[in-house]
């Protein structure tokens, strides 16, 4: 446990065993209930994917900005390839006017080709977007490729588990999961050389639009920090291993509040110049299959209530997300 951000070990449920499988998804339950937080160990991804991912991700943004540049979009699908420090602020999707995010990143959608599939869906073209994948340091697009696959069978053993927790049999997402448009997403985040800006964060307060973020991230001055319920925020602080996961606005919006998207921060450190503060983060943001129905599950209501949203497509709730956050 890092202070009330519950820790699990999903090993039992993945082994298979029955009582395993209950006790894992109760805890699962709880957590997502209370804090939509929760940090896992017995995970199976490999140690050597994360630790190949850091180090090339930090060989490719040791880079020239020049060099880093080619990698950046220039068409409408703005999740892909490479974006550059204070370029871009989390802030906004809650309409707020703050300074831009203290971060690099380079961001990696679909690998596997669903274009054809939605074609007839001319709002789901960004979704599918080809992608922009470095080839400069040598191994970075390996490294990227291969932690992008072992996010996809985390995200999908998850989706089982979560099910679970909902008391639906074990395989109800995976029919909703086959096309999905999720993004992975690496940060870096400097040693500052010069004060923020009032209010300016690495990462500003937000919450994830999707279904569930995995995350790892190195260790470092000026981390990840999630609002608790009374509105304190907790630092979230993975051990060597172990994982970050958190509810998105969709998984909320599946289960009719009954679980909690919950805001989150990266916050800066105190010391500026401090190497010890340079910090990497690798997220993965699953997204269903841009024509999945986001309908209140049945087990989230209760006798006689009523959901509260009304079905969307997970395309046309993530589409309504970014443009409200464009209006705010």
């Amino acid at each position: 446990m890092t202070g009330r951000i519950p820790a699990i070990d999903i090993g039992p449920f993945l082994a298979g065993d029955p009582a395993g499988k209950s006790a894992v998804a109760a805890e699962v339950r709880r957590a997502c209930e209370e804090i939509g937080f929760l940090v896992i160990s017995g995970h199976g991804l490999p140690a050597e994917t994360v630790e190949r991912m850091v180090t090339r991700g930090f060989a490719f943004f040791d880079q020239p900005d020049e060099v880093k540049q080619r990698w950046h979009p220039t068409g409408d699908a703005k999740q892909r390839g490479y974006h550059g420090v204070a370029t871009r602020g989390l802030s906004a999707t809650l309409g707020k006017d703050a300074p831009k995010d203290l971060r690099e990143s380079l961001f990696l959608g679909p690998l596997d080709d669903h274009a054809a599939a939605y074609a007839h869906i001319p709002e789901a073209r960004t979704a599918y977007a080809p992608n922009l994948i470095p080839d400069q340091p040598a191994g970075i697009d390996d490294a990227l490729i291969a932690i992008y696959r072992a996010y996809e069978r985390l995200a999908a053993d998850l989706l089982c588990i979560f099910a679970v927790a909902l008391e639906m049999p074990e395989d109800h997402f995976a029919p909703l999961i086959d096309r999905h448009f999720s993004i992975l997403s690496v940060h870096h985040y400097p040693a500052l050389s010069e004060p923020p800006l009032p209010g300016q964060l690495r990462t500003g307060e937000h919450t994830d639009y999707g279904a569930l973020t995995i995350l790892a991230a190195t260790e470092a001055r000026g981390g990840l920090e999630a609002q608790s319920p009374d509105g304190t925020w907790l630092s979230v602080i993975p051990g060597p291993g172990e994982l970050v996961v958190n509810l998105g606005d969709m998984m909320q919006r599946w289960t009719n509040d009954r679980w909690v998207s919950t805001l989150h921060r990266v916050a800066v450190p105190e010391n500026l110049n401090d190497a010890a503060s340079r910090r990497m983060s690798i997220g993965y943001f699953m997204h269903p299959n841009y024509d999945a129905q986001i309908a209140c599950i049945p087990t989230c209501l209760a006798p006689g209530e009523k959901p509260k949203y009304l079905p969307i497509t997970a395309g046309g709730h993530i589409r309504a997300k970014i443009e409200a956050s464009h209006k705010g």
